[in-house]
């Protein structure tokens, strides 16, 4: 995850000119469009939450710190509890979520927590509101408003993500429950092409879902996925990679998002998972890595300055050993967030460049990827 400080305008900016690390300018407008936090250079949105939008960007941004996705569908989350012999019903659901947000201290290396909607109104084993909960640990609540994938007519096998409709009024609803910021996941397949017509989709999606949330008050994460899925080299992800983003840049201006106000959340650049030349975390410029690897890739990151607040945003990266420790078990509770903390500590480590990976259990070593694998 990384917090964009990048600033726009209204006029109409030409795709391939989204170029990394470089200052541009519009022949037919006094613009200049700067890649680092300082520039200067602003023309809001139109709405009237553009302060509080900095304000929690900036918060979510802050140093050492990282986000808890935790918004599984009520799907995804019964197979994660499967995985651990436990029933898919709410009441283990909500005693899953209510370790994760009541872990003691969390909030030192956790700015935000991404929730499904059944989390942003639920209580705790104790009766008390998830959302309250976070907000007492510092941790700025979120809400993943997509509507998941679905097959795109007309391409190659590919998908597009689905929840445009009824979007500003859920959003609106989200803000009043406390929820300050939202996710939005779409992906790009490497073996499926990917075609012009799913990048496209994928983009222009994640704008006018950009653009929705801030009007409504939330931070929008801008998150186009590049799957693990394939036995492609790091530079063929490299080059899907600045293909994806120079499009989601492009109709983001178009839609009149402030940049300001947005978390970008691309996925890292590593080698499809099936490719037998493996990368090292000093190489490449998370869903699916070990937790380890997550860590140290973040780590290799953050060696040297970089022109944005780099961090995390990791789901299993973060729970996979908690989830196993806990195995549904009230008296493992303690020992389960002791395992989340361990995690949690490791990245806000990485986050400012000095995780050294000493002292990682196995279980945080083996790979998490899942071929084909859906929310």
């Amino acid at each position: 995850m990384a917090s964009a400080s990048f600033l726009k305008t209204s006029p109409v900016i030409n795709k391939s000119e989204w170029v990394k690390g470089q200052s541009l300018r519009h022949p037919s407008a006094s613009m200049t469009v700067k890649s680092h936090p300082a520039a200067s250079l602003t023309v809001r949105a139109a709405t009237s939450y553009a302060d509080e939008l900095v304000k929690t960007a900036k918060t979510i941004a802050s140093p050492g710190r990282g986000i808890l996705a935790m918004d599984e569908s009520n799907a995804t989350c019964g197979k994660r509890l499967a995985s651990i012999g436990l029933e898919n019903t709410e009441a283990n659901r909500q005693a899953y979520r209510t370790l994760l947000v009541t872990a003691p201290g969390l909030g030192n290396y956790i700015s935000g927590a991404i929730l499904f909607e059944e989390t942003l109104y639920q209580s705790t084993t104790d009766g008390k509101k998830m959302v309250d909960v976070l907000v007492s640990q510092n941790i700025v609540p979120g809400i993943k408003v997509d509507k998941g994938l679905v097959p795109l007519a007309g391409s190659n096998d590919e998908s597009w993500c689905q929840g445009l409709d009824g979007l500003a009024s859920r959003t609106a609803a989200y803000y009043q429950q406390g929820a300050r910021f939202a996710k939005w996941r779409t992906v790009v397949s490497i073996p499926n092409g990917p075609s012009a017509l799913a990048v496209k989709e994928a983009a222009w999606g994640l704008a006018r879902y950009a653009a929705i949330a801030q009007d409504n008050g939330l931070v929008p994460i801008v998150e186009p996925e590049i799957l693990l899925d394939g036995d492609h080299g790091i530079e063929r992800t490299f080059e899907v990679a600045q293909n994806v983003w120079a499009e989601v840049f492009y109709y983001m201006a178009e839609n009149k998002v402030m940049f300001e106000g947005i978390l970008l959340k691309p996925s890292m650049v590593t080698p499809g998972a099936e490719c037998k030349d493996r990368a090292t975390p000093e190489q490449f410029l998370s869903g699916g890595q070990s937790e380890v690897e997550a860590t140290l890739n973040l780590n290799a990151m953050n060696q040297s300055p970089n022109p944005w607040h780099v961090s995390f945003s990791y789901a299993r990266a973060l729970q996979n050993t908690c989830l196993k420790t806990w195995g549904g078990r009230p008296e493992n509770v303690k020992a389960a967030q002791e395992a989340l903390l361990v995690r949690a500590k490791a990245n806000s480590l990485a986050q400012l460049g000095k995780y050294t990976g000493e002292g990682e259990s196995e279980e945080s070593k083996k790979g998490m990827f899942v071929k084909g694998y859906t929310y």
